[in-house]
C-alpha cells in the first residue's frame, strides 16, 4: 500500500507517509512548562511515523492557551526538546513542531495577559486551565484587538520560535493556523472585523498568516515550514463561516509559490463540515506541492486520498495515543487499542498512565 512508501521530494524526505499528528498531552515539568524525559518517551514509542508533528508549542507566554504545554521560548524550552528530536531521530523519524498562537482561546491566568484577536469578539469556549483545586476546563476571557505593533511583535516572536526549534533539533515547523486559534480568526468574517490592512478583503484577512510564513521561511528555509488549517471546522466559532473555503483556494495559490514543506488539512473533528470531493480537487489544482490530511481518516481511507493524489501524507491523532505501535498494527492488519473514555480521562495533564503505558500489540 501506497501508506508504507517512503516520500521523497525536493521539499520532503520520510520513511513512510503515516504522520503521527499533533495532539496536546500537557505533561511538561512544572515550573516552566519544560518538555521532559517523559514526553521524549513518548515521541520515541510513536516514531514509527514517517513523521513526527508534535504538540501544539506556545510561542511566547502570551501566545499560550493551555496550561502545562511544551513552549519553545526559553533556553530551557529548547533543551528539553533536544531529548525529543534525538528520541525520535534515533528511530529513524523526521519530526516538526507545531508552532502555537492560540489567540482569544485563552484565559490570563494561563497566560498572564489578556488574549489576543484580530477584534474584541468572544464567544462561548472552554481551554485546559488552573482551577481552585487542580486543573480543568475554563472559560475563556474576552479579548483586546491587536494593535499593528502586537501583530509586528507576533511576527517576530514566531520567527524566533522556529530559529529555537532549529536549536533544538527540529526538522521543521508547523504553524498552526486552524482550530478558531489565531490565524484562523484572522481569516474568518465572523471573527475580523478590522477596518485596515488586515481586516476586510480575503487578500487582508489571510496576510498576517501569509507574512508570518514568509518571515519565517526566510529565516530557516521554506523547505522547513509547513502550515496547518481547517476551513471545513468550526471549533472556536460560533457560526459557519461562508466566506473562508473560497478564501482558503485563493490563500493556497500564493503558498504555492512559498513551496513549503506541506500544508496540513485538519478535518473532520469538532463542529465541521464534510469536506467534498470537488474541494480535494480545487486543492490539487492550484497547489502542487505535498499536502496532509489528518481527521478521523482509517487505514483504508487514508490509502484512498493517496490513491487519489489528493494527498501525500496521512496523519493519525488518537489512534496513536492508544497504540504506539500503529505502523506495525497496520502492515499486519492487527487491531487497534480503542480511544474510549478511560482514555479520554487521561488525555490532558497526570503522568504516565494513559500516556506511556499502552503496550505494544502481542500476537
Amino acid at each position: 500500500m501506497m501508506i508504507f512508501e517512503a516520500i521523497s521530494n525536493s521539499l520532503l524526505k520520510a520513511k513512510n507517509r503515516i504522520v503521527m499528528a499533533p495532539m496536546t498531552r500537557s505533561r511538561t515539568t512544572q515550573p516552566g512548562d519544560v518538555p521532559n524525559d517523559m514526553m521524549a518517551t513518548y515521541y520515541k514509542q510513536r516514531a514509527n511515523a514517517g513523521i513526527v508533528v508534535t504538540e501544539g508549542a506556545p510561542i511566547s507566554a502570551v501566545g499560550r492557551g493551555y496550561s502545562m504545554t511544551p513552549g519553545i521560548y526559553t533556553q530551557a524550552h529548547i533543551e528539553g526538546w533536544k531529548k525529543a528530536t534525538k528520541a525520535i531521530h534515533d528511530e529513524g523519524s523526521k519530526t516538526f513542531i507545531q508552532l502555537w498562537h492560540v489567540g482569544r482561546r485563552s484565559h490570563s491566568s494561563i497566560s498572564g495577559s489578556q488574549p489576543l484577536a484580530p477584534s474584541a469578539i468572544k464567544v462561548p469556549d472552554q481551554v485546559f486551565g488552573p482551577l481552585e483545586d487542580g486543573f480543568g476546563m475554563i472559560e475563556t476571557e474576552q479579548p483586546k484587538a491587536m494593535s499593528l505593533q502586537d501583530i509586528e511583535d507576533t511576527i517576530a516572536d514566531f520567527v524566533q520560535a522556529a530559529k529555537n526549534a532549529m536549536e533544538a533539533g527540529f526538522d521543521g515547523v508547523e504553524i498552526h493556523a486552524a482550530h478558531g486559534y489565531l490565524f484562523d480568526t484572522f481569516m474568518r468574517l465572523v471573527s475580523n472585523q478590522r477596518d485596515d490592512q488586515y481586516g476586510g478583503s480575503q487578500e487582508n484577512r489571510m496576510r498576517f498568516m501569509l507574512e508570518t510564513l514568509k518571515a519565517v521561511a526566510d529565516e530557516i528555509g521554506s523547505d522547513k515550514v509547513a502550515v496547518r488549517v481547517s476551513p471545513h471546522v468550526i471549533e472556536g466559532f460560533a457560526d459557519e463561516d461562508t466566506d473562508i473555503v473560497d478564501m482558503m483556494l485563493k490563500a493556497l495559490e500564493k503558498m504555492a509559490k512559498m513551496n513549503l514543506a506541506y500544508v496540513h488539512f485538519s478535518e473532520n473533528i469538532s463542529r465541521h463540515i464534510e469536506v467534498p470531493e470537488s474541494f480535494r480537487q480545487q486543492v490539487r489544482a492550484v497547489y502542487p506541492n505535498p499536502i496532509m490530511v489528518a481527521g478521523k481518516l482509517t487505514k483504508e481511507s487514508a490509502h484512498l486520498l493517496l490513491k487519489n493524489k489528493y494527498a501525500d501524507l496521512v496523519a493519525f491523532g488518537t489512534p496513536y495515543v492508544t497504540n504506539p505501535d500503529l505502523v506495525a498494527r497496520f502492515k499486519n492488519d492487527w487491531p487497534l487499542a480503542q480511544f474510549d473514555a478511560d482514555a479520554r480521562l487521561t488525555l490532558y495533564g497526570g503522568g504516565e498512565e494513559g500516556y506511556i503505558d499502552y503496550p505494544e500489540y502481542r500476537a
